[in-house]
This record gives C-alpha cells, sequence and structure tokens, in this order.
C-alpha cells in the first residue's frame, strides 16, 4: 500500500496540470477550428459561418505574421548596429535610439503572438473582426496600402514642407531633451500597450479581455500614443515654406490619419461588443471613469443634448 501511495501522489500531480488545461481549453470545445475540421472529414455537420470564422482568424494570422517577421530583423539590425559613441550627450541620437529598441520589443512581441495563437496556451484566436469596414481600416494603416494613404506622396502626405521637431528646436537642449523625452515616454506607453498583451497580441482578432496596463486608463492607449508622437514630431503646423496652404493642408490630413485610426478603434469596439460581456463591462465603466475616456464621452453627450430638437406639442 505504501509503494501504491508513493507511486500514486506523483500521478496524481502530474494529472493536476492536464485537468487544468482541459478546464480552460475546452470550456467551448466546438469552436471554430473544430467546425472547420469537421467540414474537412465530413463525418459530423458543420456551421458554414463557423468555417468562415476560421478562415477570417487564419487569414490575418498569415497576413500579419508575415509582415511582423519582415519587420523585425531591419529594427533588430538598426539596433545592434547603432553608434554609441557620445549618444548620452545628443538628445536627438538617444531618443531615435530608445525609440527604435522599443519598436523592435514591440514588434518581437507582436510576432510571437502571431506564431502562438495555440489553444494549450489559451491564446487561440476565437474570432476576427468580420465588419468589413473594420478589416478594410486596418488595413489602411500596413503596407502596401499604408503607402497610398499616409507619408510622403500619398493621399493624406501630412509631411509637406516640415522639417519637424529637431529642425525647430536646434540650438535649445532644454528643449531638445525635453521634446525628445516625451516622444520617448509616447513610444514607450506605445509598446507597454503590446506588452500588455502579451502572447495574445494581434489585430483585428478577439483572444480575451484585458484591462491591465494603460488600458486601466483609455480603451485604445496604443492609437492615443502613437497618433499624439505624429502630431508632436512632425510639427505640420509650422513649415519651412512660410506658406499658410501647407499649414493648413498639412494640420487637415494629419488629422484625416488620426481619424482614421479612431474609426479603426470604433470598428475594433463594435466586434469586442459583440463578443464578450466582460468587454461591454469595463466598455460601460471606462465611459464613467477612465481619464481619457470619461471626458470625451461627457462631450459627446454635451454635443448630442444640444443637437436634440424639442417637437411641438400636436
Amino acid at each position: 500500500m505504501e509503494v501504491i501511495g508513493a507511486a500514486a501522489i506523483p500521478l496524481f500531480l502530474l494529472s493536476v496540470p492536464y485537468v487544468l488545461w482541459l478546464d480552460r481549453v475546452l470550456v467551448e470545445p466546438r469552436d471554430h477550428a473544430w467546425h472547420f475540421g469537421a467540414m474537412l472529414i465530413g463525418r459530423e455537420a458543420c456551421d458554414a459561418e463557423e468555417v468562415k470564422k476560421h478562415w477570417r482568424a487564419w487569414i490575418i494570422k498569415a497576413f500579419f505574421g508575415a509582415f511582423m517577421i519582415s519587420i523585425l530583423p531591419g529594427g533588430f539590425a538598426e539596433v545592434v548596429n547603432a553608434d554609441f559613441s557620445g549618444i548620452l550627450s545628443d538628445p536627438v541620437r538617444l531618443e531615435f535610439f530608445l525609440i527604435a529598441l522599443m519598436f523592435v520589443a514591440d514588434v518581437q512581441i507582436g510576432t510571437v503572438g502571431y506564431l502562438v495563437t495555440l489553444r494549450p496556451l489559451d491564446a487561440q484566436i476565437r474570432s476576427g473582426n468580420p465588419f468589413l469596414g473594420g478589416r478594410l481600416v486596418a488595413l489602411i494603416c500596413y503596407p502596401p496600402m499604408v503607402f497610398a494613404f499616409m507619408g510622403t506622396g500619398s493621399i493624406f502626405a501630412y509631411e509637406v514642407n516640415t522639417p519637424g521637431w529637431t529642425h525647430w528646436l536646434a540650438g535649445q537642449p532644454p528643449l531638445l531633451w525635453l521634446w525628445g523625452g516625451l516622444l520617448v515616454i509616447l513610444t514607450g506607453i506605445y509598446a507597454w500597450a503590446t506588452l500588455a498583451f502579451g502572447i495574445r497580441f494581434s489585430n483585428l482578432t478577439y483572444r480575451g479581455v484585458f484591462t491591465n496596463g494603460p488600458y486601466r486608463y483609455t480603451r485604445h492607449p496604443a492609437y492615443v500614443s502613437k497618433n499624439l508622437f505624429w502630431w508632436l514630431s512632425s510639427m505640420p503646423f509650422l513649415v519651412s515654406s512660410g506658406s499658410a496652404a501647407d499649414v493648413v493642408r498639412n494640420t487637415f490630413f494629419l488629422g484625416c490619419v488620426s481619424a482614421i485610426y479612431y474609426w479603426r478603434a470604433k470598428t475594433e469596439e463594435a466586434h469586442l461588443l459583440m463578443e464578450d460581456e466582460k468587454y461591454r463591462d469595463y466598455h460601460a465603466w471606462m465611459e464613467q471613469n477612465g481619464l481619457l475616456t470619461r471626458p470625451l464621452a461627457m462631450l459627446q453627450r454635451r454635443v448630442r443634448s444640444r443637437r436634440a430638437v424639442v417637437q411641438p406639442a400636436e
């Protein structure tokens, strides 16, 4: 009995991770992957909508996974080959290096996130964004479509005659340190938002609800920090040509870029609101308590109330 008991203890302990894995992973055993398998083998009836959901998930993973893998080596090489001589005394060079370093960390996490969409890790793609507008606006933000909409020579070219912050603050070390430090902080928030996802990071997918890290302050910290970075680094309202037309055009077009990210955020919210009650609770809580979302929600309610028309009694 003692021998059997001694052997039974380690066997039981070995079974615990397996039981916990089953409890976590098989909550929804007949997910979109199951229906896709059922379609392939033809033994049981499958749901066509679930099969479409499976294809959406894998198309998203293939596209963004390939993109992440393609840009990771270049960013890594930039960090490894950086010239560190005198970098600590040059705020511009130090800022560019720190930003490159944080972008590499961001892309590394994103790459791993796309590669390990596995149920044993509870990191599977539960659903891809079903809205055409959501998929379209996300693709606009990535190559090759991004080259047509954002950047030099694009539809929303917002950097015409804009030499940027390093030009306008040149010769003023305190301001260079201050402005560069602010840009580094914004990039850090952007990378922090990706880090909060961990291995569940990916675009256009629902892989669980996250309320930690910077998501405790606003629903879209990555988009907010990225757009603030563009406004502060490019300074579209300051142009070397002295042309008021350039100022108006650049400011308007960068506003269009920010509007694209607002559209992207709203389509992602619509997807998550449809999928998970936890996100609906989080969304409602942020409307009342979020550092950024609360004042925006109050402003929206005020605008709507002013637009309301009082109908006369019949």
